[in-house]
């Protein structure tokens, strides 16, 4: 037993339950009080986990701390805030441009995976794995059922994965590979394009060539797959992707396009304007009034950026990110005092410098 491990692991305070089934946790560090994902798991692969917490790779949670005893692993991993695209199926608010957009992304993290040697297999690709950050980032979860691809091209032995997304070698017909990943990618891509009102048929060809029964029948890579994505774009979905990403820029109650969010963000902002410019105090110079407006603006508008999370400014403030309402509630609070103060003070000082 690494009891330095085990010593670590004793700083985080179990918070919340996530999935009790599955023992998932959420803590917090009793020192640096940031929040982080306890796992207690009974299949994994220790190499898997001890590679990824040496070698963090972007687009999956960073492992913190991990102590195996007995016949489990406990886990201690960065927490992700966010939804999973099973939330946004069985919603059904994926766009085709957002499908092809995340299943890019996706390949790009399959990439960096498979291009260890020996490759690592993920083996449980499945839309309750993947999360969509608030600044639409893709993070692929759970390595539970990852492996190191064998050279040996011994056929796995047992089903570790998800039935309905495994692919046919998981079940002892075969060896996983980096096909097998590819194999599930088109599974998620054919429920993907399924929630869309109406069916998306835009990607037919290519969940065929995925979820092709032999391996060598389907994408030689990942990249080859991200390449075929890319090539299935049109002037159509690359104007939905732009529109998307010059809403992500557009102030808090435009990003929608909703004529009643738009209708209240105007009121707001005319009234917050007016606050700012209607006083107009003798006896100040220009610059001075401007200094003074100028971070009564910063003051207000950042109050604003951080109440409604604009640009994702809230995954900066730990408490923000919290499950629990009332303690997100009360961190937004928090940073909106922390950033308006700030603003305060800087305004403050800059004016003392100027003008003393």
């Amino acid at each position: 037993m690494d009891y330095e491990a085990r010593l670590a692991i004793s700083f985080y305070k179990t918070i919340s339950v996530l999935n009790e089934d599955h023992e998932v946790y959420l803590v917090r560090h009793q020192n640096t009080q940031k929040i982080y994902v306890k796992k207690i798991l009974t299949i994994y692969n220790k190499q898997v986990y001890e590679y990824l917490k040496e070698h963090p790779i972007a687009g999956t949670p960073r492992i913190i701390e991990l102590c195996e005893e007995d016949d489990h692993l406990i886990l201690i991993e960065e927490f992700i805030n966010g939804t999973t695209l099973q939330e946004m199926i069985d919603q059904h608010i994926c766009s085709v441009s957002d499908i092809r957009n995340y299943l890019i992304d996706l390949c790009s993290i399959l990439h960096k995976l498979h291009s260890h040697v020996p490759p690592l297999i993920h083996r449980d690709i499945k839309p309750s794995n993947i999360i969509l950050t608030e600044e639409d980032h893709v993070i692929l979860l759970d390595f539970n059922a990852a492996k190191y691809s064998s050279a040996s091209k011994e056929a796995d032995t047992m089903l570790i994965g998800t039935k309905g997304y495994a692919a046919p070698e998981q079940y002892g017909f075969g060896s996983s590979t980096p096909q097998t990943d590819i194999y599930a990618v088109g599974i998620l891509c054919k429920e993907l394009c399924a929630s869309v009102t109406p069916a998306c048929h835009s990607f037919d060809a290519i969940i065929d060539k995925c979820t092709q029964m032999n391996p060598a029948d389907r994408y030689a890579s990942v990249l080859d797959l991200k390449s075929a994505l890319e090539s299935s774009d049109s002037p159509g979905l690359t104007a939905k992707a732009d529109v998307k990403s010059f809403r992500s820029f557009l102030p808090p109650g435009f990003r929608t396009g909703k004529i009643s969010h738009m209708f209240l963000a105007i009121i707001g902002y005319a009234l917050s304007l007016w606050l700012i410019f209607a006083e107009a105090p003798s006896g100040y110079s220009l610059p001075h009034l401007i200094i003074r407006r100028t971070t009564l603006f910063l003051m207000l508008f950042s109050v604003i950026g951080t109440t409604f999370n604009y640009l994702g400014i809230q995954r900066f403030f730990p408490l923000c990110q919290s499950r629990k309402w009332p303690l997100r509630l009360f961190g937004i609070l928090l940073a909106d005092i922390a950033l308006y103060t700030l603003f305060a003070i800087i305004g403050g000082l800059f004016e003392y410098l100027v003008f003393s």
